[in-house]
């Protein structure tokens, strides 16, 4: 009676660990449901929306100029931020805020993105924290998921004169 118990326990641990290794690979690699917190992103994502995030892109280096990623916190990395890209490694990016009279300007070093959030008064980004390493990018927002009337691909960033093109 001990055998057949401790064979269940050992069979039950084992599909466990199996299946953990799955949904591990599952989110690590191919994505998973993300809610966002915080201002930063309106009027593109709201406070409590739900996104599907995926993975794929940030293994294959296929981040563009546009894409809203989850990106681990260069201030805590024991928590994630939600940003828009708006330039990559080699790109000239304005480093002000909006409401500066002097506009100042840098280029992303390589191995790093420029990050900002829609709200740009309302947004800690790149423009305090500087470049983000690519390796922080945990995944590319690519659908809206809650709430079902906003349901979608995301829309285009309200700032799109931030992006720079020389």
């Amino acid at each position: 009676m001990l055998r057949n118990a401790l064979g269940k326990t050992f069979r039950f641990l084992g599909y466990t660990v199996q299946y953990g290794c799955i949904a591990h690979c599952a989110f690590e690699y191919l994505g998973g449901l993300v809610v966002c917190s915080g201002p930063s992103m309106e009027p593109t994502i709201q406070n409590s929306d739900i996104v599907f995030s995926e993975s794929l892109s940030r293994h294959f280096y296929c981040i563009r100029k546009g894409d809203i990623v989850i990106v681990k916190s260069p201030n805590d990395p024991k928590s994630n931020i939600c940003k828009r890209v708006i330039g990559l490694e080699g790109d000239k990016v304005c480093t002000s805020n909006p409401s500066d009279f002097l506009k100042s300007h840098s280029y992303v070093p390589k191995g790093h993105v420029w990050l900002e959030g829609d709200n740009l008064r309302n947004s800690t980004d790149s423009r305090c924290y500087g470049p983000v390493p690519y390796g922080l990018i945990r995944g590319r927002i690519c659908l809206k998921i809650w709430p079902l009337n906003d349901f979608g691909f995301l829309r285009a960033s309200p700032n799109g004169h931030r992006f720079l093109d020389d």
